[in-house]
This record gives C-alpha cells, sequence and structure tokens, in this order.
C-alpha cells in the first residue's frame, strides 16, 4: 500500500498536478476535444468539450483505474468545472 501512495505521490510531482496550478489542454488534436466530465473516470458524463490550447486552473488529482484524472475548472469561466485525464494538461 505505502508503495502504490508513494507511486501516486510521485506521479502527480511529476506532473506537476498541484492545487491550483495553471495548465492548457495539449495533445487533443486538431480534430478532436479534450472531454470535460462530470466524475474522474470514462463512465462518467461528458459536460463539455476543450479543444487544444484551452487555459484550465488545476485542482486536485485522484486515480481511477490506474489512470490520472484532475479536477480543473476553465480559466475564463471558473464555473466550469469538471475532470480531465491529466495526460492531456501541460503546465501553463
Amino acid at each position: 500500500m505505502r508503495t502504490r501512495l508513494a507511486a501516486l505521490l510521485a506521479l502527480m510531482i511529476a506532473t506537476g498536478c498541484t492545487v491550483g496550478s495553471g495548465a492548457v489542454v495539449k495533445g487533443a488534436g486538431p480534430d478532436d476535444l479534450l472531454k470535460l466530465r462530470e466524475g474522474p473516470g470514462l463512465n462518467h458524463k461528458i459536460i463539455i468539450g476543450l479543444p487544444d490550447g484551452t487555459r484550465l486552473v488545476r485542482q486536485n488529482c485522484v486515480t481511477n483505474n490506474g489512470k490520472l484524472w484532475c479536477k480543473v475548472a476553465l480559466a475564463d469561466r471558473p464555473g466550469v468545472s469538471g475532470y480531465v485525464s491529466a495526460e492531456y494538461l501541460a503546465l501553463r
């Protein structure tokens, strides 16, 4: 258990997943959108699609089924928030 917790903490530090930090959507591709979801996982309802370059404020991150998900809010519309896969976030 300690090993898993240490690995998760190391992953969060490596991806820069700190509360209140800025991020931008990167890697969704020119013809696709990153899905902002109601919860951390593919089984949660999609709120909106986010194109590459969308500025976000990153909050806490959690692991679900071995994948890191971060709670984010749109930088321009903080009332719009949800979860996105951390692999599509870049530091701002």
